[in-house]
């Protein structure tokens, strides 16, 4: 089994974290004074504050608490012994304090970090000049300040996450009523049409030998009503909001941008003259593989190709990432099979077809492919 890979600040802040460590800068330089056992003893406390800086990244908790407090008592330390400028990593820990969900935990820490700042300040008020406590004190307050816009700041991240899910749901609810209303309208639309023409064929099958030209009669009616029975379709079809491939591949390019996969587009996305059925089908599977290239390929770019001749439409997903293992018709499994087969079922009902492959250059390539359908104007029946 694989060991998880070691990281020293999770990967979602970004490089944020590595930014403040520039600052660490200062309290080493005002180490330089001294030597033997103390400078040594200066060192291991600068190392240890490193750590606490990083282990806040990672717990929650009480152990974010006890870091917290071992984090404020080697400021104390460094700021007593060593210097009274080292008193400015107290904008470490006024950061981290801001991150207190709880309201009661953020106002104890807080206080706990303003009766550090004010015994430090009270400690070295004798020593420091006039013009030097003028220089002190404004950033003293952006310490103190500091925690409530980084508390703010995260609760409109976490007020905007739980809208998103909020969104998502909705859209979820809608869905699933959208479902509902369509199977409720096909069946009171759809229901007795059906039965008409399995009664009637029926008929037709006893009748062929006896009467022939009732037969055909019949026959004939069976085809009118199977024609009626497909505008109907059609029309309940139309009522539904359909996703159409350009409007996909914006939201594609938004979510690669999002990832920082570059996107490249080749060929016409308005798919002129192509079904609205088809277009939210071949929308669908860009949605499936784009996601896949998200989660899975590692890749840096995706190039989208889009051909379309007299017979059919081929849409071609290319990465750079880490590839398939296999190749094949109807495509080799990744990590998420269903993902696939829900592509392939959807194809299926418009003769389509998918080919996942390694790509010609490393990665993979995913190719869509279905039939373009021509009207012929009768009954606005497809030939």
């Amino acid at each position: 089994m694989a060991s998880k890979q070691f990281r020293f600040f999770p990967q979602k802040f970004g490089f944020f974290p590595y930014i403040w460590l520039i600052y660490l800068v200062f309290p080493i330089l005002n180490l330089q004074g001294y030597s033997g056992v103390k400078l040594m003893a200066g060192y291991g406390l600068v190392l240890l504050f490193l750590v606490t800086y990083r282990q806040l990244y990672w717990t929650e908790g009480r152990t974010y608490t006890a870091w917290m407090g071992v984090q404020l008592l080697i400021i104390v330390v460094l700021t007593v012994v060593y210097s009274p400028y080292n008193m400015y990593m107290g904008f470490f820990s006024s950061n981290f304090i801001g991150w207190y969900t709880d309201t009661r935990q953020f106002r104890q820490a807080l206080a706990v970090f303003t009766a550090v700042l004010a015994g430090l300040g009270l400690f070295y008020l004798p020593q420091v000049y006039g013009p030097d406590i003028l220089f002190m004190l404004p950033f003293a307050i952006m310490m103190l300040i500091t925690p409530f816009g980084i508390r703010s700041i995260n609760r409109r991240r976490v007020l905007e996450k739980e809208l998103d899910q909020a969104n998502e749901q909705i859209k979820e609810m809608i869905k699933r009523e959208e479902r509902m209303r369509i199977a409720r309208d096909l069946h009171d639309t759809m229901g007795h049409t059906l039965s008409l023409i399995t009664l009637k064929s029926q008929l037709v099958e006893k009748m062929v030998v006896k009467n022939p030209e009732r037969a055909q009669a019949e026959a004939r009616e069976i085809q009118r009503t199977s024609r009626a029975a497909l505008r109907q379709v059609r029309e309940l079809v139309s009522e539904m909001r359909a996703v159409s491939v350009a409007e996909e591949l914006a939201e594609a390019a938004e979510m690669l941008r999002s990832a920082e996969i570059a996107l490249e587009v080749e060929g016409d996305a308005a798919l002129p003259g192509v079904s609205d059925l088809t277009q939210s089908i071949l929308s669908l599977c860009i949605k499936e593989g784009i996601t896949n290239i998200v989660k899975h390929s590692r890749a840096d770019q995706c190039r989208i190709s889009i051909v379309m001749t007299p017979g059919e439409v081929q849409i071609t997903l290319e990465d750079n990432g880490i590839g398939v293992e296999a190749s094949g018709s109807g495509g080799a499994e990744r990590r998420d099979g269903n993902g696939m087969k829900g592509m392939g079922e959807r194809l299926a009902l418009i003769d389509g077809s998918l080919t996942l492959a390694p790509g010609p250059g490393g990665g993979s390539r995913l190719t869509v492919v279905t039939p373009r359908v021509v009207k012929d104007g009768k009954d606005g029946e497809t030939a």
